[in-house]
Parts: C-alpha cells; sequence; structure tokens
C-alpha cells in the first residue's frame, strides 16, 4: 500500500517512462529490508528473445546476483522494493532524473536535469543483434545498394548499414520524448543519398504509424532525382526531396530538424532555421569548424591554453569544441535543453558530435546569465562572433 505521495510520484514516472521507451537505469539504495548483505538493486530493460524485460542486478557486500523477469512481474516487485525495502531511489531517463529519498518521516521528490545520455541500444541480454531497420522487405535498401532482394547486407556496406541502426537507436528515445502526436513534419537538412532520411522515414512511418511528412533537403540535382525516385517506387508518398540549399529552405512549421555533416556554418543556418520554426527538436551532427578557428588563431588570444593552441591539430580540436559548446548555448538561450553526445563510432568518421535540442522554456534571467557567459568565451578565445550569433541576432 503505498501511502506517500512522493513514492506514489517517483512510480508514475517510472511507469511512464517504461510505457514510453526512455526509461534508462533505475538505482534503489539505503536497503532497510531484512535480506542479509544486500545494498543495492540496478534495473535496466533488456530485450531477451525479442521480448523486452527488466534485467535486476541485487548487489550484495562480496557479489552480484542478475535476475531477469517480465515487465509485470519486475513491475510488481519494483512497487515493493521503492515502498517496503529501499528508502532512496533514482530513476534515469532521457528527459530527466528523478530522485526519491526518506527523510525522516516522510520523501522528498526532486527532478534533475538528465544525467545519463541516450546511446546505441544494448539492450540485448544474450548479444544478438536487434536491428530498428529491417534488411528483409525494405526495396529502398536495395535500390541504394546496400542488400540484395533477399535482404542480405552487402559486404562493403556493413558499416553504413550499421550507422543507419544506430542513427535510429539514438533518435528514436529523443522522438518518444516529444508529446505526444506533435510529430508532423521533419526536414533532414543536406540529406545527400538519402540513407538516413529513407530510414527515418520508415521508421516513422512504418514502424511507429506516425501520420509525418519528411523532407530532404539536398544542393545536388541528381541526388535529388534519384531520391525521389526510390521514394516512388517504395511507395513513401508522404517522404519527397527538394533541391536547393539550407540556408533558402523554408522550415516554416517543422516539428523536427536535422542537419547531419552539414560543412562549417551550414550547421548554423539550419540550426538557425531550427530556432526560427520553433522546432520542437533539432539534431545535427557538426562538420569542419573553420569560422572559430580562423578567429581564435587571428586573436592569438593569451592564457592558460596558449601552450595548446600552438600546435596546430589541438587547435583544431579546441575549435570544435568551442563551436559546439557555443551552439549549445545559443541554442539554450532559445529555449532549447541541450544535450551534446556521440552520434557514431569514431571508426566510421571523426567527426562524430551530435548536438542536439529539445524545446523546452527558459527565464530572463537564465538568458542573461548565457549571455554573459559567451561573451566570457569569445574574450577567452580570441572570438569576434560566433556565425550562429550573427544569423540570430543575439547582441552579445
Amino acid at each position: 500500500m503505498i501511502d506517500s505521495n512522493q513514492q506514489a510520484l517517483f512510480l508514475k514516472h517510472l511507469d511512464e517512462a517504461m510505457t514510453a521507451d526512455t526509461f534508462l537505469k533505475l538505482t534503489l539504495s539505503n536497503y532497510r529490508g531484512t535480506e542479509t548483505g544486500l545494498k543495492n538493486i540496478y534495473v535496466r530493460p533488456v530485450e531477451i528473445k525479442r521480448q523486452t524485460k527488466l534485467s535486476l542486478t541485487y548487489r550484495y557486500k562480496t557479489k552480484d546476483i542478475v535476475k531477469n523477469f517480465s515487465c509485470e512481474e519486475g513491475w510488481a516487485l519494483l512497487v515493493q522494493y521503492l515502498t517496503t525495502d529501499f528508502c532512496s531511489a533514482t530513476l534515469f531517463s532521457v528527459l530527466a532524473d528523478y530522485v526519491l529519498q526518506e527523510k525522516g518521516n516522510s520523501y522528498v521528490f526532486k527532478v534533475l536535469p538528465p544525467s545519463m545520455v541516450p546511446t546505441i541500444d544494448n539492450r540485448s541480454h544474450d548479444k544478438a543483434k536487434v536491428r530498428k531497420i529491417s534488411s528483409v522487405g525494405s526495396s529502398y535498401l536495395i535500390d541504394l545498394k546496400l542488400t540484395d532482394p533477399a535482404g542480405n547486407v552487402f559486404k562493403n556496406a556493413q558499416d553504413k548499414y550499421k550507422q543507419i541502426n544506430q542513427y535510429i537507436e539514438i533518435l528514436s528515445p529523443l522522438i518518444a520524448g516529444m508529446p505526444l502526436g506533435s510529430l508532423k513534419r521533419v526536414a533532414d537538412m543536406g540529406s545527400g543519398k538519402g540513407y538516413l532520411t529513407f530510414a527515418l522515414y520508415d521508421y516513422l512511418r512504418n514502424k511507429q504509424q506516425f501520420d509525418v511528412q519528411v523532407t530532404g533537403v539536398e544542393f545536388r540535382k541528381d541526388l535529388v532525382e534519384l531520391c525521389n525516385q526510390i521514394a516512388v517506387d517504395a511507395n513513401f508518398d508522404q517522404l519527397n526531396f527538394v533541391e536547393g540549399s539550407i540556408e533558402a529552405f523554408d522550415a516554416a512549421g517543422t516539428d523536427m530538424l536535422i542537419a547531419l555533416h552539414a560543412c562549417d556554418t551550414a550547421t548554423d543556418d539550419a540550426i538557425y532555421k531550427g530556432i526560427q520554426a520553433g522546432a520542437s527538436l533539432i539534431v545535427t551532427a557538426p562538420c569542419c569548424h573553420k569560422q572559430i578557428r580562423r578567429q581564435i588563431t587571428k586573436g592569438k588570444p593569451s592564457n592558460q591554453l596558449e601552450f595548446l593552441l600552438q600546435h596546430g591539430i589541438f587547435l583544431e580540436r579546441q575549435a570544435e569544441m568551442v563551436t559546439d559548446g557555443l551552439r549549445a548555448l545559443i541554442l539554450e538561450y532559445y529555449g532549447y535543453q541541450t544535450k551534446v553526445m556521440q552520434f557514431i563510432s569514431d571508426q566510421h568518421t571523426p567527426k562524430n558530435v551530435l548536438i542536439v535540442g529539445l524545446r523546452k522554456q527558459i527565464n530572463a534571467s537564465r538568458q542573461v546569465e548565457i549571455l554573459h557567459e559567451i561573451q566570457s568565451i569569445k574574450e577567452f578565445f580570441g572570438i569576434t562572433y560566433h556565425y550562429l550569433e550573427k544569423l540570430t541576432g543575439l547582441t552579445v
């Protein structure tokens, strides 16, 4: 029997996270039960024989014991543990961290920013390769020269197929975090040959049954024509590709904006389009960072990092971090909760940082703090302006 409103609130968020597939991990601590030597229980979702189960690791002083339960059995156990056996619990989800702690005769419940980033889904208990995008029965994968008609992935396309699935694995919990029914229009800026665009459409329309329109924006006419023909052949009637630049594209009404490996300031053009459109989700994987690197080189700031920046390779890496760090701050200024994470393994590309912005709210005092942070960063690195700052008209 739950006799605490705070316990009930915690369980409500746990239930919602499990239902929406945003649940990452649960930690139970401060054990007060009768099991000798038990200290903690760690809970995570796993896939076993294509079924989602809850894996509970019981940590004792000298050993760990792992037990797997169906979601129904696991839920019943968690309710018992949370209400009778443990004084503290932390739920890690894609959206937030939820903390429940017993204080005296009552409980304290807190909501904190998420501390765990969604990574490649590693739920497989027996290490079977469970793919979001199946290689079987997908005509677009055949037309893109990734598989044969039987669904066998070509040897020289293994990395690309893996990248596609990793991409969807990362996006799926982010999409689940959006308000239900809010995803109606997606724009993929600089879609190239469309590998990831087709996969995302397939996932949204055919796997999730979302009523969504996806548009790929690509400067090269031949790729636009090729992708549009593949979309027609696949009967992807809500997927289209348009010829043009990111800068010229009308993003009004876009709910989710993606720009993967748009070169240098083209990434800023894409982020700006997303901010302008009020997109609920902005996802970018930056490529090249020349604009800030030139300014750091020209400004030649004299500070504690001078011993690093005299080396070209360190200068390049520093310019990348500064550029993307400022992008994240500017996104936050405009009301986005930001995360920076690894996109795909660096064995595929060294440009593997993903910047994610989920639209929330921000108060005026935090905006003032961000302006001061941006100004201090620019002064420290000898930067005159960031291109995204210039696009948005942000005065710092």
